[in-house]
C-alpha cells in the first residue's frame, strides 16, 4: 500500500472486505478463483498450496506452509482461507481436520515476535494499535478478517466441540474462542461441553478458551458461575488466565 494504510478501509485491498465479501456457494465449493489471492504478500503461492490442499495432494505441507505463513507474520494472503479452511474441518471425509482448524485458529490471532506474556496471549489488539507485518501490511486487518470468518461459520464450528475425535474438540474450541462476534452462544455452548468432557486436555483448551473469549469481550461474568460446583483447579486457572 502506499501511503496511509487506512486511506485503504473498505476498499480491494482491504483483506476484512475480501474476506466479508466471498460467496456463500463460493466456500462451500471450494471456488478458489473468486478470491483475488494476488492482491496480498505470498497470495499466489497461498492459492497454490490451497489447490493442493483441496485435492489431498500434500495436505500436511500444505497446512504447514500456512502456519509457516503465520510464524512469519505474514498472515494477510492466510485470512482469506479461513472458510474454506472451516469446511476442510468440518469435513468427516477429509483427512487432517484437527490441524485445519488449528490454521484457522493461528491466523485469526496476534503475532508477538516469538514473545508472548499470559496477557498478551488473551488480548486482541484494538483499531488505535496499528500492528504491521513484516510486509509492512496491516496485521490487524488480516487479524480482524479471520476473526469475522469464524464468526460467520460459527455454526458450522459448534458442532465440532463434540466430534469423536479429541483433537478436533481441541481446535474447534481454539478457533472459536478467536470469533469476533456471537460471544453468548459460544460460551453457552463451551461450558455445555465442559460439562460432558472427560479428556483432560480436551477440558484444559476449553477453559482456556474460555478465559480467552471472556477477555477479547470483556466479559467478567464468564469467571463466575457456570462452572461445575467443586472444579477448584478450573476456578484458578480462570482467573490466572484471566490476569
Amino acid at each position: 500500500m502506499d501511503g496511509e494504510p487506512l486511506d485503504q478501509a473498505g476498499g480491494p485491498l482491504d483483506v476484512r472486505a475480501v474476506v466479508a465479501g466471498i460467496r456463500r456457494e463460493a466456500k462451500d465449493g471450494f471456488l478458489l478463483e473468486e478470491v483475488p489471492w494476488d492482491r496480498f504478500p505470498e497470495g499466489v503461492r497461498v492459492r497454490e498450496n490451497m489447490e493442493r490442499l483441496r485435492s489431498g495432494d500434500a495436505v500436511r505441507g500444505s497446512l504447514g506452509m500456512l502456519i509457516g505463513l503465520c510464524a512469519n507474520d505474514m498472515r494477510a494472503a492466510v485470512a482469506p482461507t479461513v472458510p474454506f479452511l472451516i469446511r476442510i474441518g468440518t469435513d468427516p471425509e477429509a483427512g487432517h481436520r484437527a490441524e485445519a482448524l488449528a490454521v484457522t485458529a493461528e491466523v485469526a490471532r496476534m503475532q508477538h515476535q516469538g514473545v508472548c506474556t499470559r496477557a498478551d496471549m488473551l488480548r486482541f489488539r484494538g483499531d488505535d494499535e496499528w500492528f504491521l507485518e513484516v510486509t509492512g501490511y496491516l496485521q490487524n486487518w488480516s487479524v480482524q478478517a479471520a476473526r469475522d470468518a469464524i464468526a460467520a461459520d460459527t455454526d458450522l464450528i459448534l458442532p465440532l466441540l463434540d466430534d469423536h475425535d479429541p483433537e478436533v474438540r481441541i481446535a474447534a474450541a481454539y478457533a472459536l474462542a478467536a470469533a469476533s462476534a456471537r460471544a453468548q452462544n459460544i460460551l453457552s455452548a463451551f461450558h455445555a461441553r465442559l460439562l460432558a468432557e472427560h479428556d483432560p486436555a480436551v477440558r484444559a483448551g476449553l477453559v482456556l478458551a474460555i478465559a480467552q473469549l471472556a477477555r477479547a469481550h470483556q466479559d467478567s461474568r464468564t469467571l463466575v458461575g457456570l462452572v461445575p460446583v467443586g472444579w477448584t483447579p478450573v476456578r484458578v486457572v480462570m482467573r490466572r488466565v484471566s490476569g
